[in-house]
């Protein structure tokens, strides 16, 4: 079958992006039922907050093997069985009686969660061409953005209806037939074989020698910093200060700061595909990149000018333009496919993922401990906030610096291609 040129390509493209949408909305989704877990299980929040990260440090650690696995065995297999261990995991968490059993099942769905980027960015390589594959990697962000979206409303409602435990077991349902219907679509009906050996083994490099090489890269490390820049700032603050932020500066009530995020994400929903067709079309991504990271760094720069306290018409173009920005963190993997040859580009995208979930772990502790400084020496919580702002202000510092670094091979683009066809 020639993948590039095959009307399937697209029923490739829904069946994976449709997976990744369930997938990414079970990240954030137990964040709504935090309070009836204390409750159930009588732990504190520490605890909670616990079996949260853990799911985040899974998913983190594992990016990096996962793309060596992917680039050497190949994308299919590690798609199907994550997106089976995600639904297992999540089927237990439902299913869960006892503090432990929440963390057992949080792990099998970060180890699940940990393979659906990398392959999906992998198979939409194998299975578009390069112009083609920069203008739907928007689309892929958008669908991660989709997710949190569907885990704030739409899943409560659900949780409303058939109680958290019905809710999550129905997702984790979910996802099990997500897993066999990528199995049939991926395997039985494009007639590969689940594990794919990229080289022979006699011809194959060792692990350490490739990743050596892939840390001596400048190219790498330049990526790694951008995605370093971006997701921080905006997983990390928008998921875990946005709303207390809004209650505490602004005296918002919870359900209005909750809109702030809602405001956020639809920036993003708009930024992530507009942002890779603009790429597309201008035949570069790095200026427009460049254009973003700088950006991204103003904007967080504008609660240090007003002392974290700008007028509130700002503050939400400000939370709308972040979440606008974030979107073009999908360049990163557009750039990898450009600059990185298909056997090494899943390692490099685990790599630069890795980074972004790394500033995304490190950036609500970080501002968090900044908090607690301030509210126990002054006692001023604004100032708190105004420190806490360094944070992810430093972080886009990194973001731009990386983008600086990386260079790119200019190809015809689509805009260039349509203007010579019509002279």
């Amino acid at each position: 079958m020639d993948k590039q040129n095959s009307r399937f390509r697209w029923v490739i493209f829904a069946s994976v992006l449709f997976t990744y949408l369930i997938m990414s909305s079970q990240r954030t989704a137990p964040g709504l039922i935090t309070d009836q877990l204390m409750t159930d299980f009588s732990v504190t929040a520490s605890t909670i907050g616990l079996v949260t990260s853990i799911q985040f440090l899974v998913y983190t650690s594992l990016q990096i093997p996962m793309g060596i696995l992917a680039d050497r065995y190949g994308p299919d297999f590690f798609l199907i069985t994550g997106t089976a261990l995600t639904g297992a995991g999540t089927i237990i968490y439902s299913l869960g009686t006892h503090e432990a059993v929440l963390f057992l099942a949080r792990i099998l769905t970060g180890i699940g969660d940990a393979t659906i980027w990398v392959n999906m960015i992998l198979i939409l390589s194998l299975w578009f061409n390069e112009k083609e594959f920069t203008r739907l990697i928007g689309f892929a962000g958008m669908t991660g953005s989709l997710g949190f979206l569907l885990a704030t409303v739409p899943f409560s409602v659900f949780i409303v209806v058939l109680g958290w435990r019905g809710a999550f077991l129905s997702a984790g349902l979910l996802l099990c037939l997500c897993s066999v219907f990528l199995y049939f679509v991926l395997i039985k009906k494009s007639n590969e074989s689940a594990v794919v050996k990229n080289t022979v083994p006699k011809e194959r490099a060792p692990v350490m020698l490739i990743l050596r090489k892939m840390l001596s890269n400048r190219q790498a490390w330049g990526l790694f910093l951008c995605h370093f820049g971006l997701v921080g700032g905006y997983i990390g603050f928008i998921g875990s200060w946005a709303v207390p932020y809004g209650m505490e500066i602004y005296g918002m009530t919870r359900i209005e700061a909750s809109r702030l995020i809602m405001i956020s994400l639809v920036g993003a929903l708009i930024g992530a595909p507009l942002i890779g067709w603009i790429s597309s079309c201008l035949n570069t991504i790095k200026r427009p990149y460049m254009v973003f990271h700088f950006a991204v760094l103003l904007l967080w720069s504008a609660f240090l000018f007003f002392q974290a306290h700008p007028p509130f018409y700002l503050l939400v173009v400000l939370f709308f333009l972040i979440g606008f920005g974030f979107g073009s963190n999908s360049l990163t993997f557009a750039a990898i496919r450009h600059s990185f040859p298909v056997k090494e580009s899943g390692m490099v995208s685990g790599f630069a993922n890795t980074g972004g979930f790394l500033s995304a772990v490190l950036l609500p502790g970080i501002f968090g401990y900044i908090l607690d400084h301030f509210q126990a020496t002054a006692g001023n919580i604004v100032q708190g906030y105004y420190y806490g702002f360094f944070t992810p202000v430093i972080f886009s510092l990194f973001g731009l610096i990386g983008v600086l670094a990386i260079k790119e091979k200019r190809v015809e683009g689509i805009c260039e291609i349509k203007r010579k066809r019509r002279e």
